[in-house]
């Protein structure tokens, strides 16, 4: 099975989404491929066949389907078929307060096109997702202040519907408990991101051994302690960079990775360029 990776690119940087809406007519298959972004599709008009690596999908007017990050997929379609398409990142979309949430979309144990049971045994969950697809679409094309923000509520309103609608618990469950026993932990992380957050202290502040501390916070975040300690200072990193006149080197030692080939390395991990291609794409998207 051949297939390659395809490169999603984001007309709005900061939004790490891309959404449109096309006609088809031409009915062979797209070449078998796979990108990191997450995809959801929603036909208007048409029929649609998705095939998985286990499984095919066939879709028709009002039909909406998800399919996971680096999921292979291919699909073809009848004459006439009109459908929207959003992909989009989902690091993108959480932060502090929801970051535990992220596990439920981590695909560790199980593809998230298991999740679309949803859409066909729930047409009323099914019908509002398709209606947050639509509404993103327009934000995307009218751009009105402030259609960041819209398309991000609409993006996490998708996300909580699905959560909410998952019957068969196939998304990660997790317990609230352990949210909660965490949050100490979490709020030490953001209060201290310019510091070398050292695990020792943070399993006094979660009163746990070490040993018992790393697979907890694995088990309940869906990403190891220094995965999420790293994760975050990037993203207080990407602040900086669009909101201080600060070197590259000035923004490490702020965030507590004064190691420039460290700092470059993580940077690199979340956003697929350097620090400088970051805030360089940024402000040129910016500008009038």
């Amino acid at each position: 099975m051949k297939a390659y990776n395809e490169k999603v690119p984001y007309e709005n940087p900061l939004l790490s989404i891309r959404i449109f809406q096309t006609l088809r007519e031409n009915t062979d298959y797209i070449n078998w491929h796979y990108h990191k972004q997450l995809e959801l599709l929603l036909v208007l008009d048409g029929e649609l066949e998705v095939n998985l690596e286990d499984n095919s999908h066939f879709l028709n007017p009002g039909d909406v389907m998800i399919i996971g990050e680096y999921e292979l997929h291919r699909d073809r379609c009848g004459k006439g078929l009109n459908y929207i398409v959003l992909q989009f990142d989902l690091d993108h979309f959480f932060d502090h307060g929801s970051i535990p949430y992220m596990r439920h979309f981590s695909e560790t144990h199980t593809p998230l096109s298991q999740a679309n049971y949803i859409f066909q045994e729930n047409p009323g969950v099914k019908a509002e997702v398709g209606a947050c697809i639509q509404k993103i679409l327009k934000e995307k094309s009218d751009k009105e202040t402030g259609y960041e923000l819209a398309i991000s509520i609409l993006i996490k309103q998708i996300l909580l519907l699905l959560l909410r609608s998952d019957t068969r618990q196939t998304l990660s469950q997790g317990d609230s408990f352990d949210k909660l026993r965490l949050k100490p932990v979490l709020d030490y992380v953001e209060a201290h991101l310019n510091d070398r957050i050292q695990v020792e202290e943070v399993c006094r502040i979660a009163n746990m051994s070490y040993y018992y501390f790393v697979k907890f916070f694995k088990k309940s975040i869906g990403m190891s302690f220094t995965e999420y300690v790293n994760y975050r200072k990037v993203k207080w990193a990407e602040r900086i960079l669009l909101t201080k006149d600060l070197s590259i080197s000035e923004v490490g030692e702020r965030i507590g990775m004064p190691n420039m080939a460290h700092f470059y390395k993580m940077f690199k991990k979340y956003n697929d360029c350097s620090p400088k291609q970051f805030q360089r794409k940024m402000l040129q998207w910016k500008s009038p």
